[in-house]
């Protein structure tokens, strides 16, 4: 069994990254190792698989301290090769050295499941990226997403041999996958467990290979999945559909699809949580004299009246005119900030006309700039 890569090293990061750099790395090197870029080249599936495997570790913050502090032993029960206490074969070995101490008892490790190499095992999880517009993440819809799995081969049922043929059962390990040596050390004699290495822990050999998954028992098919994209899905979030990932080996359960979600910007609405927010310009006129204004939302135009001497920036809200909730009834609300567009390019006599306006006003039709020059006279003592 080949050593595994160190999980940092498969994603091209260093070890202190954070989610937002996990997730760049794992999507810019899934997009350059994919299998369908590389069809000549079969060497790409175990990378992608590989990719793949790095990513559901290190982006689950669980996982990931476990991984940080055990290495793969603390994430994979399976794993014989860590080597993370040296001359003691591991920390995937600590099982066998409680067995060997306690003569047995079950209560340590799962030394017998690591010694089960035909045991089920579930399917690696795989994630997809898709890209849907500002309306259907408001609204949800159904999305058509074709990927490529691993299924079991149709050809040999999964068995790895050809038709009419059976597996052997390993003569070295007698099928368990695994080899227990003895080391003498300072504290006396230790058992560890490692990975045949005549059947490579799979506990048999395939003297005859299927021609068609090359005695795998799986084969890369691609797939289609309809999927329900739920209203109030937000940029960045993730949809997981279970059992549509890997299929499980020797009967185990398949993995999950991660769906990630990437939203296109609207050019209108911004989004913040389940609130909308949109800017809406009205004329000075409109601001002054207060006016019925339209104003769009994600369900469609409304008219709303702003009051007489509406001033710039002035926000109001729709209330549930937002985003609705995910698998919920309730709705965020919409905010309208008003920008009260002054007139540009103006002639000899329309200049005129607002001199002659602005010279018929008082200081009581300026309420803000009558309050500021008296706050400033208490200040000052002008």
């Amino acid at each position: 069994m080949a050593e595994k890569r160190d999980y940092y090293e498969v994603l091209g990061i260093q070890k202190g990254a954070t989610e937002d750099e996990i997730k760049k790395a794992f999507r810019k090197k899934a997009r350059e190792n994919h299998p369908d870029l590389h069809p000549d080249d079969p060497s790409y599936v175990e990378k992608f698989q590989e990719i793949n495997e790095a990513n559901e570790v290190l982006s689950d913050p669980e996982k990931r301290a476990k991984y940080d502090q055990f290495g793969h032993a603390g994430v994979d029960p399976n794993y014989g090769g860590a080597d993370g206490f040296s001359g003691m074969g591991g920390f995937g070995d600590m099982g066998d050295i409680l067995e060997s101490i306690f003569g047995g008892f079950g209560g340590f490790g799962g030394g017998a499941s690591r010694s089960n190499a035909n045991a089920p095992r579930r399917g690696s999880d795989i994630q997809e990226s898709v890209t849907i517009n500002f309306m259907d993440a408001c609204n949800g819809k159904k999305q058509d997403v074709k990927l490529f799995r691993m299924a079991v081969c149709e050809s040999c049922h999964g068995t790895g041999a050809d038709a009419g043929t059976t597996a052997d059962i390993c003569p070295d390990c007698q099928g368990r996958g695994s080899i227990k040596t003895t080391q003498r050390t300072p504290f006396g004699a230790i058992s560890s467990t490692k990975p045949c290495p005549h059947c490579g822990g799979k506990g048999k050999i395939v003297k005859n290979p299927c021609a068609k998954c090359r005695g795998v028992g799986r084969v890369r098919v691609q797939k289609t999945v309809t999927v329900d994209i739920p209203a109030g899905i937000d940029d960045g979030q993730t949809i997981r559909l279970s059992g549509q990932g890997d299929c499980g080996i020797n009967g185990g359960p398949a993995g999950d699809l991660l769906l990630n979600i990437t939203v296109r910007n609207h050019p209108i609405f911004t989004r913040e949580g389940y609130d909308i927010h949109c800017d809406i310009p009205v004329t000075y006129l409109d601001a002054v004299l207060g006016a019925d204004i339209t104003v769009p939302t994600i369900d469609g135009d409304v008219r709303y009246n702003i009051a007489e001497g509406t001033q710039n920036g002035t926000v109001f809200r729709l209330k549930g005119k937002g985003v609705k909730k995910v698998n919920r009834p309730e709705r965020g609300n919409q905010y309208v900030k008003i920008y009260v567009e002054v007139p540009k390019n103006l002639t000899k006599k329309q200049k005129d006309l607002l001199r002659a306006f602005e010279s018929s006003l008082t200081e009581k039709n300026y309420a803000k700039r009558q309050s500021f020059f008296e706050k400033l006279k208490e200040k000052f003592d002008f």
